[in-house]
This record gives structure tokens, sequence and C-alpha cells, in this order.
């Protein structure tokens, strides 16, 4: 499909918080919309949505007509993706979608554009995955290092904030804030423990392996992603009490010695990357300074003593923009370059 200067784009799931945050990111970075449709659930259906100005009325997603859609930004949950996602790219348009619906079916690619941009041109079922936050956060620094060293193994922790979990676990932190602070005990809802002055293993299921899913996904997209099966990853993901952005701590081992000069060095050159690492001030990636960001910073870079090519160091990023929106929207800027 042949795309023009500007484009009509959809986007699905708008009142969400991923879904508000495409708006923001479409705006920024100058999307050419030609025509701009908005849709949500039937629940959503008629509220009004501004958009640079101008007002859009949603529309009940399961009655949207897809035809004339050229590029359709989808965030509304993984099996309203599988539901609706075909029909949007059987009637011509191209889909990228932010749900973990089709990020590990071998027909569809999954992209960070600072990674395998080139992974868009053979989409066989017209959808692009968007990968998981976490794993898009750890990706886009370890690659330029993978390029010159070659991964063999990492090991991530990771401290997630609660907006990975919606625009109601936002609120849940406040709320349960507020009760803490005026002596009360807090009461949990979105997630299953207390949120606030606590932190606990990711609200996703176990598998029998004693891996949740949000640690296994990091290990199987940045395969995907990499092309190549046999780095050895393990993850350790916990929510933290941090409205907004993701940190996560690696410690990663490759076929050659880098020292953390060199890996500095090669970060303040790598695309959707900031070097943040200044030892005299203790001054290092945090979550307060990449909340609104698209870069990942990186920093605290140390050779890990355990072993004899390995490199420790600490990340943060937004997970509502690179980690979600942005990294769609950017997928959306490859396709327009096509």
């Amino acid at each position: 499909m042949a795309l023009g200067k500007s484009v009509n784009v959809a986007v699905v799931g708008v009142t969400g918080a991923v879904g508000q945050e495409f708006l923001t990111v479409l705006a920024e970075r100058n999307f050419p919309i030609k025509n701009l449709r908005v849709m949500a659930s039937q629940r959503s259906a008629g509220k009004r949505i501004t958009y640079c100005g101008k007002e859009y009325i949603v529309e009940d997603l399961a009655n949207a007509d897809p035809k004339g859609i050229d590029i359709a930004l989808f965030s509304a949950g993984g099996s309203r993706s599988k539901e609706f996602a075909p029909k949007f790219a059987s009637a011509g348009c191209i889909v990228v979608d932010n749900s973990s619906a089709f990020r590990m079916d071998p027909e569809v690619p999954l992209v960070v554009p600072e990674v395998n941009p080139s992974a868009i041109k053979i989409r066989p079922k017209g959808i692009i995955a968007n990968p998981n936050c976490s794993t898009i956060i750890a990706v886009v620094p370890l690659w330029p290092l993978h390029k010159r060293a070659k991964v063999k193994r990492f090991i991530v922790s990771t401290y997630q904030a609660v907006s990975g979990a919606g625009a109601k676990a936002i609120y849940e932190l406040e709320n349960q804030t507020k009760e803490v602070l005026e002596g009360k005990k807090a009461s949990p809802n979105i997630f299953p423990h207390p949120i606030a002055f606590n932190l606990f293993s990711h609200n996703s299921k176990i598998g029998d392996d004693g891996y949740n899913e949000e640690e296994t996904k990091m290990r199987k997209e940045t395969h995907k992603i990499f092309g190549d099966s046999t780095i050895r990853i393990s993850a350790t993901c916990a929510r933290v009490p941090v409205f907004r952005s993701h940190a996560e701590s690696i410690n990663a081992d490759f076929e050659m010695k880098i020292s953390p000069e060199e890996a500095r060095e090669i970060l303040s050159k790598a695309p959707g990357v900031k070097v943040v690492d200044d030892r005299e001030k203790n001054y290092f990636p945090m979550p307060l300074e990449t909340s609104g960001q698209d870069l990942v910073f990186a920093g605290r870079f140390r050779r890990d003593s355990s072993s004899d090519n390995g490199l420790a160091f600490f990340i943060s990023g937004d997970q509502l923009r690179k980690g979600a929106a942005t990294n769609a929207v950017q997928i959306a800027e490859l396709l327009l370059e096509e």
C-alpha cells in the first residue's frame, strides 16, 4: 500500500492512557494527518476529544467502518485487538498494535525503530506489533552494545511505574498514599497488594517455570527483535510506587570485553539514548527526569565484577511514551518513508 504525504489515521482506544498519549505524540511530531478518526469501546462512544484545537467525537469501535483509513494505532487491549485489528487490515489499513495479541506471531513484525526498522517491510497480515514497554526500554540501549560486542546473556530487574497498568492504577496510588498519610489502611483495588509505600512482584500471571508473564515477554520479545534466540535472558519484574516511567538494572555478558568508558561513548552517539552518568554527584537515570521524555536514559556504567566480559548499568524510560505511544508513532513514520 502506497502512502502519500498525508494520511488518514485512526486512534483506537483513544480514551485510555496510551490512547491519549498517541494524540500528544502525533501532535508533537507533526505527523501528517489528512483525516483523523478516534475510537473506543461503546461506553466511551459519543465523548468529545480535542486534537490540535479541533474537536472529534469518539466512535464505537464495534460499529466503526475502517474503509479509507491508512494507519490505525491500536491500544484497545489484547482481546479487542484480536477481534478488530484483522478487520481493519483486511480493509486495506496498516495496523500498529500496542497489545500483546500479535507480538509472537511469526507473520507479524515486532519493531523498535532504533533496532530493527527494516522488519516492517514484511507484514503479510497488515499488522505491526509494538513490543512490551519494558522490552522497548531495555533493547534501545542494549542494541548498540550488542552490535559492538554481542550480548551472550543478560539479567534485568525492572522497577515499573503504576501507569503501566492504566489510568486507574495512577488514581489508586494517589488514593492509597492519602489513606496511609491519614493513618488509614491502604485499600487495593487495581493491584492485588497495597502499592503506596510498598513494592511487589509484577502483577501478571506466574507460569509453570516461576516467571511471570512480564518477565517471559522480555525474554521472548528480545529474541525476536534481535533475531537471536541464543541470548540467555533472565528477568525479574516488580511494581514500585512511581507514577510514571520505568527503571531497569541490567547486567550483561558479552562475547568481547567492553569497558564502561567504551559503553558510555557508544551510547552517547546511539539513537534514542541519553547518557546520564555523573559519579561525583551520584547522578544517574531517574523516573522523575524521564517522565514525558522519548529518550531512554542510561548510566551507572561499571564493570560487572562477577564476569570477565560483563557490564552493569542502569536505565530509565517513559513507558507511556517510548515504551508505547512514541514507538508506535515512530513505526507509522517508517511507513510514510517506504
